[in-house]
C-alpha cells in the first residue's frame, strides 16, 4: 500500500465521512462509504483532485476524509458462513451455544439424515433444533418456505420469525474462521443490495446468470452465484481480483452478499470480443482495430504476468469490448474455480495448453491461449480448429499439428500465432515481448 503522503493517479479509496457541505465550490461532494479515484495530486499538501466513481463527478478532497481502498487478502479462513459448523452432534452444537442467548445460531450438518442440515437456536435458556430438508433442490425448514441456499435462509429468518421460536439474532462463528461480510466492509469493497437494481439478463455462465443493472445511477453488470458452495469458492478468486487494477482489465466495483454472491463489474456495452468481430466483420472492422484489440489483450495479460496471476481461460468470449473499443480481460480472477474440474469436457480444450490439459497452468499456458486468441481476431470470430471433434485436436496437436493462418492475416501476426504454440512451455514469449510485437506491428501499420 502506498503512504498517504502520495497518492498516485487511479489509486481509489473509501470516504471515511460525510462530506455533503463543501467549503468551496471545487470541493468533491460524498458520503462516508463512497468510492473514489484519485486523478492527480495538488499544490497544496494532502490534497488531491479526485473523480466519484458512482456520479462521475470530479473535484477535490484531502487526504483526511479518506483511507486507501485495501485489496482482500486470500485467505481460506474467510467464509461467507460463518455460522456453519460442519459436521457436529446435537451435544456439541449445544455446547457452542453457550452462555445462553436469545437468538444465537449456528448450523450444522445432520448426522441422523446426511444431506440435510440442522438450525440450532438458542431460546429461553435452551437449544431448539430445527431439521432443514432437501427436497426438490432446495431447502424448507416447513415445508412451506423454501430457499435456494443456506445464506438465503439464514438472511430470511434473521428478518422475520416465520416456523421457528425466535428471529435469529446473532451468529455463532465457528472457530478459526473469518466473515466475509465484516473483511470486504472493512477494505471497503461491501456494497450496498439497496442501492442496486437489477435489469435485464446479458449472459448466462454455469455458476448463475450475469444480469445488466445499475448501482447508484452507474450502469453495472452483475454475475449472481446463488450455491453456497460455489460462492465460497468465488469469494476466494474475487479476492484475487480486489488486488489488480489496470486499464484493459474490467474493473471489479464491489461485492454484495445477498441470496449468495453478488459480484459486481463495470459495465461493457458492446458485449464479449467474439461477438462484435462476429456481428460486424471484415468490411466494417479494418486490421488497424483487430491490432489495437489483440494490443489491449496483451497489455492486460503483461500486467497480470507482472502479478504473477495466470487467466486460465483466456479467449475472445472472456474479452469485453467498452463504449470507446478499447478490448478489455474479465473474469481473470474466477476462471480458475471452472478450471479445477477433472471433467474434461467443461474444460475449453481447444483454447488450453496441452500441459494444462494435465492441470500444470501457468502464465505459459495463457500465452497458449493468447494465440488462439489471435486466431479468433484475426478469422473476425470464427471458431478455432474449424470441423475438428475435442479428441482429433488434442491427438493433433500432440502430432505437430498446428492451425492455418486466418485469411488475408498479416505474415508477423502468423508467426506471433506459431510462436504461442510451442509444445515446450519456456520456448513461448511473454506477454511482455508479445506486447512489444504488437505495439511495433500497429504502429507500422498506421504509418503505413
Amino acid at each position: 500500500m502506498m503512504s498517504a503522503n502520495f497518492w498516485a493517479s487511479g489509486t481509489q479509496c473509501v470516504a471515511k465521512c460525510d462530506h455533503t457541505k463543501p467549503k468551496a465550490p471545487e470541493e468533491l461532494c460524498f458520503r462516508k462509504g463512497d468510492i473514489l479515484t484519485i486523478v492527480e495530486p495538488c499544490e497544496t499538501k494532502g490534497q488531491y483532485k479526485a473523480k466519484h466513481n458512482t456520479t462521475g463527478a470530479e473535484g477535490l478532497l484531502f487526504t483526511a476524509a479518506v483511507r486507501e481502498r485495501e485489496a482482500i487478502r486470500v485467505d481460506p479462513k474467510l467464509s461467507l458462513m460463518p455460522w456453519f459448523h460442519g459436521k457436529i452432534s446435537g451435544p456439541d452444537a449445544v455446547q457452542q451455544l453457550q452462555p445462553p442467548e436469545n437468538g444465537l445460531f449456528l448450523i450444522r450438518e445432520s448426522i441422523r439424515h446426511p444431506g440435510d442440515y440442522v438450525l440450532c437456536v438458542s431460546f429461553d435458556n435452551e437449544v431448539i433444533h430445527y431439521r432443514v430438508i432437501y427436497k426438490d433442490c432446495q431447502l424448507t425448514i416447513d415445508e412451506a418456505t423454501c430457499f435456494y441456499n443456506l445464506i438465503e435462509l439464514i438472511e430470511y429468518y434473521m428478518k422475520t420469525q416465520g416456523a421457528i421460536c425466535t428471529r435469529l439474532v446473532k451468529p455463532k462463528p465457528k472457530q478459526g474462521t473469518k466473515s466475509a461480510e465484516d473483511e470486504l466492509a472493512k477494505a471497503g469493497w461491501l456494497l450496498n443490495m439497496q442501492h442496486l437494481s437489477l435489469g435485464d439478463k446479458i449472459g448466462e455462465g454455469e455458476f448463475g446468470a450475469v444480469l445488466q443493472g445499475e448501482y447508484i445511477g452507474q450502469k453495472v453488470a452483475v454475475k449472481n452465484i446463488r450455491c453456497d458452495v460455489t460462492a465460497q469458492a468465488f469469494l476466494a478468486e474475487t479476492a484475487a481480483m480486489t488486488k489488480v487494477q489496470h486499464k484493459n482489465l474490467v474493473r471489479l466495483l464491489g461485492v454484495i452478499l445477498h441470496n449468495g454472491l453478488y459480484i459486481v463489474m463495470e459495465f461493457m456495452s458492446k458485449g464479449s470480443l467474439v461477438n462484435f468481430l462476429r456481428t460486424r466483420g471484415r468490411s466494417v472492422i479494418h486490421t488497424g482495430q483487430l491490432l489495437q484489440f489483440s494490443l489491449n489483450v496483451s497489455d492486460g495479460m503483461d500486467y497480470l504476468e507482472s502479478k504473477k496471476l495466470v487467466h486460465r481461460d483466456l479467449a475472445a468470449r472472456n474479452i469485453l469490448i467498452s463504449k470507446d473499443n478499447v478490448a478489455k480481460i474479465s473474469d481473470f480472477g474466477l476462471a480458475k474455480v471452472d478450471l479445477k474440474c477433472k471433467d474434461l469436457t467443461r474444460i475449453p480444450i481447444k483454447w488450453t495448453a496441452p500441459e494444462a490439459l494435465k492441470h500444470n497452468f501457468s502464465t505459459k499456458s495463457d500465452v497458449w491461449s493468447f494465440g488462439v486468441l489471435l486466431w479468433e481476431i484475426f478469422s473476425y470470430g470464427r471458431a478455432p480448429y474449424p470441423k475438428l471433434s475435442l479428441k482429433e485436436v488434442c491427438e493433433k496437436i500432440e502430432k505437430g499439428y498446428r492451425m492455418e493462418a486466418p485469411e488475408h492475416c498479416p505474415p508477423s501476426i502468423c508467426i506471433l500465432m506459431n510462436s504461442c504454440w510451442e509444445m515446450d512451455p519456456g520456448k513461448r514469449p511473454s506477454f511482455k515481448k508479445l506486447r512489444e510485437k504488437l505495439e511495433k506491428e500497429l504502429k507500422a501499420q498506421q504509418e503505413g
